[in-house]
Parts: structure tokens; C-alpha cells; sequence
């Protein structure tokens, strides 16, 4: 069954499947949304998945985002008279899946709400009314009778610190919200193409669940004790079926190899308080560009033990607080006070105040760093309005700065390593000079480049190596546009300067530099010799670096007698 609304030029629809006796998949397919939770950019759009499970009692797992409300209870209510509703359970409180509590609590006010410790705690707050509930721990069990037995996991910062899965013994179908999604929108319910639907899989991994590594190692363990998953049934996209153990191994692999990095970053936030968790998420995602591991804690829920434990093993903290002194001591206080009696002198250190207008808490605790002997990694970040795209780019580069200083003895050592003859041979390898230049929504970014190749005649296609850590990597994703603009040789020295020389979290990369617009929107810099117009097809990840291929659709030449810039370098293990 199918249901369409259309909200300006959105395309919203309700697909309902049943995937298992008595399982039905409540899907609402979101086409056309272009931006993310973190605010990274969708390509194909996203879904919203809600499940309802009927045995001798029947349980409706997640809700929807508040935008399908009408959809959403016109599609439950074909099902189901909400009153016969038993169990609502929230894998976790995240709006797009709890949006709609409220509502269903109107139509059923006589369910019972089924959740961890912190979700339900949230739901008290945010409701404002009374309603039965039912706090689960790991392993607890819920008989919906007919075999649908129903065995909760706990899997925190996956990626909200209330997060759990359902396991239903009957149907052997595994729900797990955000964990195993991707923002992918068609009409497949399930995953048939994997090629199809890898690089989202893959980005959305790297955007949510990469920051948190260690706590997707914690839940495939736990995982890994229930009997078999034939189905993953995810809050996002398609549902895992065809691929399951194949997509599980890539979620081990991937927080595995996070997990190992020798250094980690503690990242502090507040989850209930103006976009501290997006915040957060945002520099997460910059700082893991790096290499660096990431290990994140809500405040208001953290142990201070836990707290300690953590600050003792991280070479970097990263503190959200709330706007005013007053507010922080009243939410976080005791956590902060731990925060600052773990610390130790030489870790980095960055803070950053979510929701504020006028008070300014965020400099006297950086102040408190400092006398401590620890090194701010970036300038404080104040977000005083709601965020923009523009702000979770500053976030995510401020969050590389910190990770690259972490970084530093390593990559000097590595740069005095120039006496191996493989170094030496691969330093032979020499290539031109240009600079990539993208435009993407409010959003532009820059690079020098010169592991450029042609890659393809047809169709016409070009290859660029990326590094994992440039700030510029987040607007390459399959889709994405930009210029290849190609340097003159012997009057390259002043754009390579500029394009070379680091930038502050945030800052102008063409300031100063002439340029006009290309026809897909990103800039042409006037002084290049050559440009070409180009499309991101697929992405290849090689160990630190990612090769982006994309196809070329315009391309020109101001001076045809004029030879591109070439880059000689004397050994291979740094540019």
C-alpha cells in the first residue's frame, strides 16, 4: 500500500510490507531531503522505518518523523485500531523516530512504553503526561505470545546514548534503528543491490557510527549471543537481508580498524540541550578523518567514574556546555568538575557552547584548561542560532585540526624517515599541479592536488587521490561536482602558496583569489592554465587516502601553447 503527499516540492510517501508472519514494515520514504541530522549531504534522499509485530499482543517498534504525521496514523490506523496497541518501543528518542509519540499516545493511551533507562527518562520530560512504561536491560525478554518473543540489547551512542535492538526469536529479525542504515530512498524494501547501495552504507557509517567505534564493537558482541539474524530491520533505508552477515563484517571492520588507533579523543556533550549532539557528532566526524579514535559520553547521563576512566586514557577533550555558568552547574556540573580533576597537563583540549544568546560559560572553562597545562586544538565554538551547514563544516574542520595536532610527532617522524630506498624510488614518481575547487550548496572548499590521472576515454574520466583528513572530502561523494583546475608551469607559485597554507576551522578559501562560476556551480580560478568540469561517480578507499574517479563534461584551455606545472618530489612517504 502506498500513500503520497506532496509539501511544496517534497515527495512523501507510506510504503507498508509485510516481511515476516505477522511483521509489518511501516516505511515513510522521504525523497527529496538533501540534508542529515550532522547536516552531511544526501544523495538519494532518506526513510523513516516503523514495525509492528503481532502475536497474542501486538507491539509497533519506532514511530516516525513528525512531517508524516498524517501519513504515518493514517497508515497505523489501516492496520491496527490503536487501541488494541500493547507495546510501544523506542529504540531510541531521536525525533525522526519518536516524533510521533505524543500522537500515538492520544490514540492509545492505554500502551505500554518500552525503553532503556535514559529513553524513557527523556519521554518523562518531553511528553508532560503520564503513561505506563517499562524500562528494559540487556538481555531482558518481552512474550508477545505465538513465538514472537521479544529479546532486548543494549547499545548505547549508537548513536544516542538510549539506544537499544529488539531481537524477535520468531521471525529472527534483528531491529536496530539507526545502526546498519544508510539514507538511501527507493521502493525496495530490502537490500537486493548491494553495489547499489554500498556508498551509502559506507558514508553513513562514516558519519555516525565511525565516531563511536568502540560502542558498535560493544553491540556486535552482544550481538553476536543471540541466535541467528536472517533480517535487519534498520531505522533508515533499505532492510538487511540478502547481504546481513557480509554488511554485519563491515561494521566490524571498519570500528576495528577505528578502534586500534593508538590515540583517542574524549568528546563530551550535552544530548538534551540545543544541538550539542550534532555539535559533537560534527567534530567526532572530523577528528576520526584523522585516524584518531573517538570515544563519546552524554553528561547527563555519565558515571563519574566513567568520566574519569576516559579523560585518563584520551590525548584530547572536546567539552560541550550549556550557555550560562548557572545552566552548566545545574546539568553537567559534577561531570565537568571530574572532566577538569582527570585532566592532565599537555592533553588538547576544545570547547564549544551550544544554544546560547548573550552568556558566554565556554571561556571561563577553557580558561580552567589553560591553568592546567592543557593546549586548546581550536578557537572556542559559539553557536548561538540554529545551525547552519556552514557551522557543522566549521565543526567537522575543527574537529581534523585537533586530530592532525594529535598527530603531529607521528607525522614529523615519518617525514624524517627519508632514507629507504622505496621512498626514494616512489618519490621519482612525478605529476602535475592543479588545484580542485567545489561548490555545494553554501558550502566551497579547496585543495592543491597532484595525484591527478586520466582514468577513462569513455566514458572521458579522471582520477584524483584525496587524503581521508582533507576538509575538502566531504563535499566528494558520489554525485558531487567540482573543477579540476590545471596550474601553468612557472607561474603557479602564488595559487600553490595560498591553496598549501592552513586554514582556520571555517574560514574563506578564496579570499583574495580570482574566480568565476563554473556551470555546475563550483569555482574556475582565473589564473589556472586549464580547467575541466567534473562528477563524482565511484569513490575507492586506499589505506589514508581516498580515489575519487568522475567523469569530465566541459573543459578549456586559456593559453594552448603553455605547459602544465609539474611537482618533483625527492621521496614517497609525504607530499
Amino acid at each position: 500500500m502506498v500513500a503520497l503527499a506532496e509539501l511544496g516540492k517534497r515527495r512523501l510517501t507510506m510504503q507498508i510490507v509485510e516481511i515476516a508472519p505477522r511483521t509489518t514494515a511501516i516505511r515513510s520514504l522521504d525523497w527529496d531531503r538533501d540534508r542529515f541530522d550532522i547536516e552531511f549531504g544526501l544523495q538519494n534522499g532518506t526513510t523513516y522505518n516503523s514495525f509492528l509485530i503481532q502475536g497474542e499482543q501486538t507491539a509497533l517498534v519506532d514511530t516516525s518523523h513528525e512531517k508524516f504525521r498524517q501519513l504515518y496514523l493514517d497508515a497505523l490506523n489501516g492496520l491496527i485500531e490503536p487501541t488494541e496497541l500493547d507495546y510501544l518501543i523506542i529504540s531510541h528518542t531521536e525525533p525522526d523516530h519518536s516524533g510521533l509519540v505524543k500522537d500515538v499516545l492520544a490514540l492509545a493511551p492505554q500502551i505500554t512504553v518500552v525503553g532503556s533507562k535514559v529513553a524513557i527518562q527523556f519521554l518523562e520530560n518531553w511528553v508532560h503526561q503520564p503513561f505506563q512504561q517499562r524500562i528494559v536491560k540487556n538481555g531482558d525478554r518481552l512474550d508477545l505470545g505465538n513465538g514472537h518473543v521479544l529479546e532486548f540489547v543494549i547499545a548505547p551512542n549508537l548513536h544516542w546514548p538510549d539506544t537499544i535492538f529488539t531481537y524477535d526469536a520468531k521471525t529472527q529479525i534483528l531491529y536496530t534503528c539507526d545502526a546498519f542504515g544508510m539514507h538511501y530512498c527507493d521502493d525496495h524494501t530490502f537490500d537486493e543491490d548491494l553495489d547499489l547501495i554500498a556508498e551509502d552504507f559506507r558514508y553513513y557509517y562514516d558519519c555516525l557510527m565511525g565516531p563511536n567505534a568502540r560502542s558498535v564493537l560493544s553491540a556486535l558482541k552482544r550481538m553476536s549471543e543471540l541466535p541467528q539474524i536472517a533480517t535487519i530491520a534498520t531505522g533508515h533505508g533499505p532492510l538487511l537481508h540478502h547481504n546481513v552477515t557480509e554488511l554485519i563484517n563491515l561494521y566490524r571492520q571498519w570500528s576495528q580498524e577505528q578502534a586500534k588507533a593508538e590515540t583517542t579523543v574524549a568528546v563530551f556533550y550535552l544530548s538534551d540541550y540545543g544541538f550539542s549532539d550534532r555539535i559533537s557528532q560534527a567534530i567526532a566526524r572530523g577528528i576520526t578523518k584523522t585516524g584518531i579514535a573517538v570515544e563519546m559520553m552524554d553528561l547527563n547521563s555519565a558515571e563519574p567514574q566513567d568520566v574519569k576512566e576516559l579523560v585518563s586514557i584520551a590525548a584530547g577533550l572536546v567539552i560541550g556546555t550549556p550557555p550560562t555558568a548557572e545552566l552548566a552547574a545545574a546539568t553537567a556540573g559534577t561531570a565537568i568538575s571530574t572532566i577538569l580533576a582527570a585532566a592532565k597537563p599537555k592533553q588538547a583540549v576544545g570547547v564549544f557552547e551550544s544554544g546560547g544568546e548573550d552568556s558566554e560559560s565556554v571561556y571561563p572553562l577553557l580558561n580552567k584548561f589553560r591553568d592546567l597545562g592543557l593546549t586548546p586544538a581550536f578557537p572556542p565554538i559559539l553557536v548561538k542560532e540554529i545551525p547552519t551547514e556552514a557551522t557543522y563544516q566549521l565543526c567537522e574542520e575543527a574537529g581534523t585540526d585537533l586530530g592532525q595536532w594529535l598527530c603531529r610527532d607521528h607525522s614529523i617522524k615519518q617525514i624524517k624517515a627519508l632514507d629507504t630506498d622505496l621512498e626514494k624510488a616512489l618519490g621519482r614518481l612525478s605529476s602535475g599541479l592543479y588545484i580542485l575547487t567545489t561548490q555545494k550548496g553554501n558550502l566551497s572548499s579547496a585543495m592543491l592536488a597532484s595525484w591527478v590521472a586520466q582514468a577513462s576515454f569513455k566514458p572521458l574520466g579522471v582520477s584524483v587521490a584525496v587524503a581521508k583528513d582533507r576538509a575538502i572530502e566531504s563535499l566528494l561523494h558520489v554525485g558531487d561536482r567540482f573543477v579540476l583546475n590545471v596550474l601553468e608551469e612557472g607561474n603557479y607559485q602564488g595559487l600553490m602558496k595560498h591553496f598549501l597554507k592552513r586554514f582556520p576551522p571555517g574560514a574563506d578559501r578564496f579570499h583574495g583569489i580570482r574566480t568565476y562560476p563554473a556551470t555546475n556551480g563550483s569555482p574556475i580560478l582565473a589564473d589556472a592554465l586549464a580547467y575541466m568540469e567534473c562528477e563524482v561517480t565511484s569513490r575507492t578507499e586506499c589505506g589514508d587516502h581516498w580515489v575519487i574517479y568522475s567523469t569530465v563534461q566541459i573543459g578549456r584551455v586559456s593559453k594552448p601553447d603553455v605547459l602544465t606545472a609539474v611537482h618533483h618530489r625527492k621521496v614517497g612517504n609525504h607530499y
